[in-house]
């Protein structure tokens, strides 16, 4: 994958925002906004039909769990949980190891989650491998900082290059597949312009020389290395 990003050099003073901040700025994640729903799209295919155990890692709201098929068992785990069940669990990941009741996961979804891990990033990626069942698959996003018309959000504290967040994923994952969430001109993800949204969904392909400059995120499809 090219990386327009390869060199990239930002240095901002680290700070991890805690459960006050994320108990407001959550709200802002309730709509089932397009990458949700792109995600949604890819957990179900992965599960054909079967009976899967997920776990949402800074699952927000929990608004994933919406748009999922029924054979999806859904668990979510963040620092600010809004309405608490048994199968949401609050804790704070950064302080101690990703964990839900001793359970094991045929699926794990993190997105949007690891531009907020800063120096944490290693350790987040080996707890989601220990919690992987045999075969199970891991889908995550990453943050294209090489955008043409990049934007940051002032709560992220781990930014990287794609070349750099992809070899410290593929230390404990073989990534299956990878791929742009959207293109779209603005560092955003086309939520309001329906024609724009709709060929985004369907298009599942790094694009040399284009996706460089105009991939938002990525996802990686990714099955744990043994």
């Amino acid at each position: 994958m090219g990386d327009a990003a390869e060199n990239m050099s930002v240095t901002r003073a680290t700070k991890y925002y805690k459960k006050d901040f994320w108990r407001e700025e959550n709200l802002k994640f309730d709509r089932l906004h397009y990458r949700l729903r792109k995600c949604a799209t890819i957990v179900n295919k992965t599960a054909r039909g079967r009976e899967r155990d997920l776990l949402d890692v800074g699952c927000g709201p929990a608004a994933l769990r919406q748009v999922l098929d029924k054979n999806i068992q859904y668990h979510g785990i963040d620092i600010a949980i809004q309405e608490p069940s048994d199968e949401l669990l609050e804790a704070d990941f950064l302080e101690k190891p990703i964990w839900f009741r001793g359970k094991k996961f045929d699926i794990i979804v993190a997105q949007g989650v690891f531009e907020y891990m800063g120096a944490f990033q290693a350790q987040k990626i080996d707890d989601v491998a220990s919690l992987l069942n045999e075969g199970g698959t891991f889908i995550t996003t990453y943050v294209n900082f090489g955008h043409r018309a990049r934007e940051i959000y002032t709560p992220y504290s781990n930014i990287r290059s794609l070349s750099e967040f992809r070899a410290d994923l593929e230390r404990r994952f073989i990534i299956e597949r990878c791929f742009p969430t959207s293109h779209n001109w603005r560092h955003s993800e086309p939520n309001r312009n329906p024609f724009v949204k709709a060929v985004n969904m369907r298009v599942n392909a790094h694009i040399p020389l284009l996706s460089p400059r105009l991939a938002v995120e990525y996802f990686f499809i990714c099955s744990v290395r043994k």
